[in-house]
C-alpha cells in the first residue's frame, strides 16, 4: 500500500496537483501531537496554505466559471462557494470570475456531477454520497464510525490522503477535488417521535443519497432507508412520503426542515463532506496559472468553511430548538459503532477500494 500510495502521489504531481505533501508534512506532525486542539486544527491548514498565498501569480485571461451547489446560499456549502469566489477574483483582480447557482438551481446533485464530468457545468460543490455512485473509493469518506471526530476528518482531507483520493477520483471518476466543504455530523431528523436507542428507529422510513453505504449502515440498524435525490426532500418530508432524513445542524436549518420535522437525535457516524469538483476535462483546457489559482483557493476556503461550521452549527441547533424540535442524544452509540465496525466495513472493503484502504487510512489517523 505504501508503494502504491507514492505511485498515486507521483501521478498527481504529474497531473499538475496543488497540494504537495510536502508542505503537509508539518502540520500532519503538529495534529499529531495536539489530537484535541481546535487551534492545532486551523494551524495544520495555515501551514497547507502559506506555498500558496506567498507565490505571485500571473496575469491571466479573463474566463467565466460557474459553480452549481446543491444546497441553498446560506449554508456552509454556499459559504464554501462564496469564499472560493471571493478568493479566485480578488487573487486575479476579476480577470476570472465565479458565479455562484445554490439550491440545486442547475439540477439535482447527481445531475451537476454528470454535467461537471462532461464538462458541460465547470463545477459543482455537493455531498460526498452522491458522488459515491461515479467514484466509488470516495465511499470511504462515509463508512460509519471511520471519522469520527474533527481531527481525523481534517487529517483525511488534506496532506497524502487527499492526495490519494484526489487522483483516484480524477482516474476512476473524471473529477478533481479542489477543496472540501466541510458541513459537520449527519444528525437524524424525524416527524415521529423521539430516537435515543436503536429500538427507536425500528421501520422510520428515511431518506438517504443514493449510496450503497448510507442504505446498507440504516439497514442494519433497523430504519427503512430510500435512496432519494436531495432537491425531492424537503416536498417528502412534507407530504409523509419519508418520515426523516439526516444532516448537519447548519443544513437541517438552511432547508427549514424544522417546518417538517420535530425530532432530531445527535448522531457522530459521519462528518458530511461537500467536495468542490472540477471536471478533469475542463482542467486540462485551463491555464496553469488558473489552475493554480482554483487550487489554492479551494484549500482556503476549505479552512475558512471550518471555522465558519463550528460557529454557525450552535446557532442552528438554537434557532431549530427555538422553532420546537425535541433535540435528543443517544443512549447506546456504542452499540451503533459497533454494528458499523463489525457488519458494515467488511461488506464494503471491496466496493472502496481494498481493506488496505481503511489500513492505510487507520495508519495517517495515527490509529
Amino acid at each position: 500500500m505504501e508503494k502504491n500510495m507514492k505511485r498515486t502521489l507521483k501521478n498527481r504531481e504529474e497531473l499538475d496537483m496543488t497540494t504537495p505533501k510536502q508542505l503537509m508534512a508539518p502540520a500532519v506532525n503538529a495534529v499529531n501531537s495536539h489530537a484535541h486542539s481546535r487551534k492545532t486544527v486551523y494551524a495544520f491548514f495555515v501551514c497547507a496554505l502559506m506555498l500558496f498565498i506567498c507565490c505571485p501569480q500571473p496575469s491571466l485571461a479573463k474566463d467565466v466559471f460557474k459553480m452549481g451547489i446543491g444546497d441553498p446560499i446560506d449554508s456552509g456549502a454556499g459559504e464554501y462557494g462564496k469564499e472560493f469566489k471571493r478568493i479566485v477574483e480578488e487573487r486575479t483582480a476579476g480577470k476570472v470570475t465565479i458565479e455562484l447557482f445554490p439550491n440545486c438551481s442547475l439540477g439535482d446533485e447527481s445531475e451537476m456531477l454528470q454535467n461537471t464530468r462532461r464538462g458541460t457545468l465547470d463545477m459543482c460543490v455537493v455531498g460526498i454520497g452522491n458522488a459515491v455512485p461515479l467514484v466509488p473509493g470516495l465511499g470511504a469518506y462515509t463508512l460509519p464510525y471511520l471519522l469520527d471526530t474533527e481531527e481525523a476528518v481534517v487529517k483525511a482531507t488534506t496532506g497524502r490522503l487527499f492526495d490519494y483520493f484526489n487522483a483516484m477520483s480524477v482516474k476512476t471518476g473524471g473529477l478533481r477535488i479542489l477543496g472540501h466543504c466541510y458541513t459537520n455530523f449527519r444528525h437524524l431528523t424525524n416527524s415521529k417521535k423521539p430516537v435515543t436507542c436503536l429500538a427507536d428507529l425500528k421501520d422510520i422510513k428515511l431518506r438517504v443519497p443514493n449510496n450503497k453505504i448510507f442504505v446498507a449502515t440504516f439497514q442494519a440498524w433497523g430504519a427503512n432507508p430510500v435512496p432519494m435525490a436531495w432537491a425531492e426532500t424537503f416536498t417528502a418530508l412534507q407530504q409523509g412520503v419519508i418520515d426523516g432524513q439526516d444532516n448537519p445542524y447548519v443544513v437541517n436549518h438552511t432547508m427549514k426542515f424544522e417546518e417538517v420535522q420535530k425530532y432530531l437525535t445527535e448522531l457522530h457516524y459521519q462528518y458530511s463532506l461537500q467536495p468542490l469538483f472540477i471536471g478533469e476535462r475542463t482542467w486540462k483546457q485551463l491555464d496553469p496559472a488558473v489552475q493554480k489559482v482554483l487550487a489554492s483557493a479551494g484549500m482556503e476556503a476549505q479552512m475558512h468553511v471550518l471555522k465558519w461550521e463550528n460557529k454557525q452549527s450552535g446557532l442552528a441547533r438554537k434557532a431549530m430548538e427555538e422553532a420546537g424540535v425535541t433535540v435528543s442524544v443517544l443512549k447506546d452509540e456504542d452499540e451503533w459503532k459497533k454494528i458499523a465496525v463489525e457488519k458494515i466495513w467488511p461488506d464494503y472493503y471491496e466496493f472502496i477500494g481494498g481493506k488496505a484502504v481503511i489500513e492505510m487510512i487507520q495508519k495517517e489517523l495515527g490509529r
